[in-house]
């Protein structure tokens, strides 16, 4: 990783847009600071639009999505996307999900039997207390309001992926869901969704910020990776890590980014 301010400018000035996480990238202690707020006002100023990608549910992200100046929340790790919608003549979200009804039905009643499981056979571990907001992954605690070390953790994923479910962990939680998607492939879905292009095609236009384990796809993924100073905690646990660093944490470090894009317009 570099730091931030090695990014040569026509680099920044090239880039057309945002992806970010939420938890510990965009906010702070679990709310966005003033700092972080205004950074999204002034992207959505010059034009760059901002998409959120995030491991939280899609109930959680409501209230987010109505108030902050984003295109759209890509919450459950991609699965599900929340977007502005004002085609009755008043602000309102719309709700997309990637998996019918039918199949989202099936693997919520598949992804309960297996919550309890771990509920019942991994001392301590906790379904996060965001689960009655989910429609398509479950999550167990770790960092949020329960502390759960590293063995503790490994074997929640273990257990996940032996009964077929992929596994990811953030900076809080431990997310298990059926299905295709990713953080990746929510951000291909919601580009073709939003605005009808391919991703792919312009991977180079993009820049995505994160925090911890569960965004190292996409800072694989794309060419312009940026992580807030507070992946350090993470550094250990990563095979591909950002291409730069902030010297802020979490907003603060969103709003570092924000401003070293605004810079170079």
């Amino acid at each position: 990783m570099q730091e931030l301010t090695r990014w040569p400018l026509a680099e920044r000035r090239a880039i057309r847009g945002v992806f970010t996480d939420i938890d510990d990238t965009l906010t702070t202690d679990g709310a966005i600071t003033p700092d972080a707020l205004q950074a999204l006002h002034d992207l959505k100023a010059a034009g760059l639009p901002v998409v959120a990608i995030t491991g939280r549910p899609v109930g959680w992200s409501e209230p987010f999505a109505a108030q902050w100046p984003v295109d759209a929340i890509v919450a459950e790790n991609g699965a599900v996307a929340l977007l502005p919608d004002s085609s009755n003549g008043q602000p309102a979200l719309k709700k997309i999900h990637q998996q019918d009804p039918a199949t989202r039905a099936a693997n919520f009643a598949r992804m309960q039997a297996v919550l309890a499981r771990i509920e019942t056979s991994i001392p301590g571990a906790q379904r996060a207390t965001d689960s009655p907001g989910r429609e398509t992954d479950i999550a167990i605690d770790h960092s949020e309001f329960t502390n759960l070390g590293e063995e503790t953790i490994a074997q929640v994923v273990a257990l996940m992926r032996s009964e077929g479910m992929h596994a990811t962990v953030s900076s809080i939680h431990i997310n298990g869901w059926y299905g295709a998607h990713n953080k990746l492939e929510g951000a291909r879905w919601i580009v073709q969704q939003l605005w009808q292009r391919q991703l792919d095609h312009e991977m180079a236009q993009w820049v995505y910020v994160g925090d911890s384990t569960n965004d190292q796809l996409m800072f694989e993924a794309f060419p312009h990776s940026v992580g807030v100073a507070n992946i350090a905690r993470f550094v250990p646990q990563l095979a591909h890590l950002p291409r730069y660093m902030t010297h802020g944490e979490r907003g603060a470090g969103f709003a570092e980014l924000a401003a070293a894009l605004l810079s170079a317009r």
